[in-house]
């Protein structure tokens, strides 16, 4: 069994910043890929940020520059730093490792997302 918990949504205005946590429990062998995606109200689920277990990041072309994503395996943690934020990030944020258990096999997890609301 894998354990996902993300927190750090909340509401913040227009220009500030938050950091986004996804703590993960279990057994786990291996963290490969982390994705960060959101949707907001009426729109499809769409890929913020990925990182991979060697580091490479990549970003949608509407946070690059303000976005940043990391990990710590160590920690079994990854985040998502965002800031400059925008009253159009306002979205549900879903954090997406792909993980390796003990057994052996690979499993795509899905988190049950946490909140951030941009408004003044």
């Amino acid at each position: 069994q894998v354990q996902l918990a993300e927190s750090g949504g909340g509401l913040v205005q227009p220009g500030g910043s938050l950091t986004l946590s996804c703590a993960t429990s279990g057994s786990i062998s291996t963290i490969g890929t982390v994705a960060w995606h959101r949707q907001a109200p009426g729109k499809q689920r769409e890929l913020v940020a990925r990182i991979t277990s060697d580091g490479l990041t990549t970003y949608a072309d509407t946070v690059s520059g303000r976005f940043t994503i990391s990990r710590d395996d160590a920690e079994k943690t990854a985040y998502l730093q965002m800031d400059s934020l925008k009253v159009a990030d306002t979205a549900v944020y879903f954090c997406n490792p792909n993980i390796k258990s003990y057994s052996g096999s690979w499993g795509s997890y899905w988190g049950q997302g946490t909140q951030v609301t941009v408004a003044s």
